[in-house]
């Protein structure tokens, strides 16, 4: 059955929400297994180090790049006419937001797509984490905050066409991309097989990167056999759970669409991982100050994705793949602040020294004898004063 006949018997609406359920269990499955994170390489990286998690990091973007270039080279994909290039974009959307999200997902412990794939794995904390990012996005992009999303987008803008993709800033074209996805993508294995990468998780990175190319894919094709207007686009998540969720609050029948599909396929494909792996863990929030500091981080990612134009993946490596330029500004400031945030606030708080302690045993502190410094087996601890 070919696509034409699919859509002519289900709708394209239908179709588009299988594509993007189908795409989302493929990136959902190979998130889970290779832990895949944005937050991770830039926490490693800004402890100078460039470890597995960089070069699992790596993997996905060079792999992404790399499939999505072969397939505008092999004339299966036209990307011209897709938001990040064609339309006007915001410079200090991407700066700004770029730069609240990087804060966010180190505060929050995980991006967008981290969220997500933990929540289906038990992690309580991640679940309630990627509501409060979804509420706010939503706020961000229809709701009560978007005048002020609006005003900041406006400060700087750049017009769509040639001055938003990068690769025509060089002169060149998708060879030149095709020629740079190679390239990352031999040192991201070179760097793979150094830190000593498992085989099976280097593959789940790469699949995660082709679920990306698979979604630019299949929303092209399905545009060149539709009757009715359909947009191209790939895997990116706040919007997509923004729309989601406020589709089944709102609306009696959702409507369908890739969005609709992919975030349940991707919870449907992490879960799937996580039971048939064993990994499946119910675990909450550890005290009062650990929930502040998750929805402190969840809301900056939440406003922050909506004006960078995208998550850690939907800017970070669906935009970055076609080199559209707000993609790569707000990936660069992710970077900058996921990496200021984790040496102002985690760092900071490791090299604190920690509170000295003794142990007084109970009949000992009773008698006033802790303070000759006795100390037993199986005592209490003590502030020392």
């Amino acid at each position: 059955m070919t696509l034409t006949s699919l859509i002519e018997a289900y709708g394209d609406s239908s179709v588009l929400a299988l594509s993007g359920l189908i795409i989302g269990v493929i990136f959902g499955f190979m998130a889970q297994r290779s832990r895949f994170c944005l937050r991770a390489a830039t926490v490693e990286l800004s402890r100078c180090c460039m470890g597995s998690k960089v070069a699992i990091w790596l993997l996905t973007f060079a792999g992404a790049v790399f499939f999505v270039q072969l397939l505008i080279v092999l004339g299966l994909l036209d990307v011209s006419q897709t938001r990040q290039l064609a339309s006007r974009g915001s410079l200090s959307g991407a700066i700004l937001g770029g730069l609240m999200f990087g804060i966010g997902m180190v505060l929050a412990r995980g991006c967008a797509s981290r969220l997500l794939v933990l929540s289906a794995t038990g992690n309580l904390r991640a679940l309630v984490s990627g509501l409060i990012l979804t509420l706010v996005a939503q706020a961000s992009f229809r709701g009560v905050l978007s005048p002020v999303r609006e005003w900041l987008s406006n400060l700087w803008t750049v017009e769509g066409g040639p001055a938003r993709n990068l690769l025509s800033w060089v002169g060149g074209d998708s060879r030149l991309g095709l020629a740079l996805g190679v390239a990352w993508l031999a040192y991201a294995i070179w760097l793979a097989r150094k830190t000593k990468v498992s085989g099976w998780v280097a593959f789940g990175a790469v699949g995660v990167g082709l679920a990306v190319a698979l979604g630019w894919a299949m929303t092209y094709a399905i545009s060149q056999v539709s009757f009715e207007p359909v947009t191209v686009k790939s895997i990116s998540f706040t919007g997509s759970s923004a729309d989601t969720l406020m589709a089944l609050i709102n609306e009696p029948s959702i409507q369908l669409g890739f969005d609709v599909g992919l975030v349940p396929g991707v919870f449907a494909g992490s879960l799937a991982a996580a039971l048939l792996f064993r990994e499946f863990k119910l675990q909450g929030y550890h005290g009062g100050q650990s929930m502040a500091r998750y929805i402190t981080g969840a809301s900056l990612m939440g406003f922050g994705a909506m004006l960078a134009g995208g998550c850690a993946v939907g800017a970070g490596v669906t935009g970055g793949a076609i080199f559209a330029l707000t993609a790569w500004v707000a990936l660069f400031f992710m970077w900058v602040g996921a990496g200021l945030t984790d040496w102002l606030v985690d760092q900071a708080a490791e090299m604190k020294p920690e509170e000295p302690v003794v142990v007084v045993e109970p009949e000992a502190a009773q008698h006033g004898a802790a303070s000759q410094g006795q100390t037993q087996g199986g005592g209490i601890l003590m502030p020392a004063e």
